[in-house]
């Protein structure tokens, strides 16, 4: 399969659309890579292990404190291999967390789990920052990692974020979450649906639409014209007789 689609979303008017390509890294960019997907399950370890340490002690914290532990131990010599990697990245890694703790709080699901490297899946996701997440050719631009070879069968839409996929078979894959505008199915059974409505007359299954003639509103107009004049119209007189019949 060279690409598919992966979720379908609504956010306000805008339509938001996952596509999943079969990536080729190369040895270098997959070593990046499997870094990448090790420093994010460190931070997320980390997080989950800080919090859980809070909760024990009676005391409730949330990304932020994770956040600025991730900033602290950037600064540690032990742990300076973090800033090698894609530092977006990282930080979904903590988001990613406490979306997990909102999740349980709200009985939508257990406790968060710590995460090993020997998970038969493993992911990372980074955002669109200032066009670094982009198409070039027949490659993806990641942050820190570059040009990634794919294969690309569609045109796509801006891409608000990446998703880094590795499989238990060592296959790589790039879901790219873009915007996009729904097309319009032409109705071809010879059926075709209408809705009326104010604004617009009626808007047929095809997507064909006609303005409002609004009738009503020109007639009032006229009526209202012809009231004036009648009103200019002397007493009694005969064009005042005339305009009003």
């Amino acid at each position: 399969m060279v690409c598919r689609y992966t979720e379908n979303k609504t956010i306000g008017d805008d339509m938001k659309k996952g596509i999943r390509f079969r990536a080729y890294p190369s040895k270098s960019q997959k070593e990046l890579i499997n870094r990448t997907l090790g420093c994010c399950r460190l931070v997320y370890n980390k997080g989950l292990a800080m919090r859980n340490d809070a909760y024990k002690n009676g005391q409730k914290i949330g990304y932020s404190q994770t956040s600025s532990m991730l900033t602290e131990l950037k600064k540690t010599d032990e742990y300076s291999f973090l800033k090698e990697v894609d530092s977006i990245a990282l930080q979904q890694s903590l988001r990613d967390l406490d979306r997990a703790f909102v999740n349980m709080f709200q009985k939508r699901a257990n406790h968060p789990q710590f995460k090993s490297k020997r998970d038969n899946w493993q992911s990372y996701r980074t955002l669109n920052q200032n066009d670094n997440i982009r198409i070039v050719g027949k490659s993806v631009k990641l942050p820190k990692i570059g040009l990634v070879k794919i294969k690309q069968s569609m045109d796509i839409g801006h891409i608000n974020n990446a998703t880094i996929e590795k499989t238990p078979t060592g296959k790589y894959f790039i879901v790219l979450n873009v915007d996009f505008e729904p097309e319009v199915s032409l109705n071809k059974s010879g059926v075709i649906g209408i809705d009326v409505g104010i604004k617009e007359f009626y808007t047929d299954s095809n997507g064909n639409i006609v303005s409002n003639p609004k009738h009503l509103e020109k007639s009032l107009k006229h009526l209202a014209r012809e009231q004036r004049k009648l009103s200019r119209k002397q007493k009694g007189s005969h064009n005042k007789e005339k305009q009003r019949s």
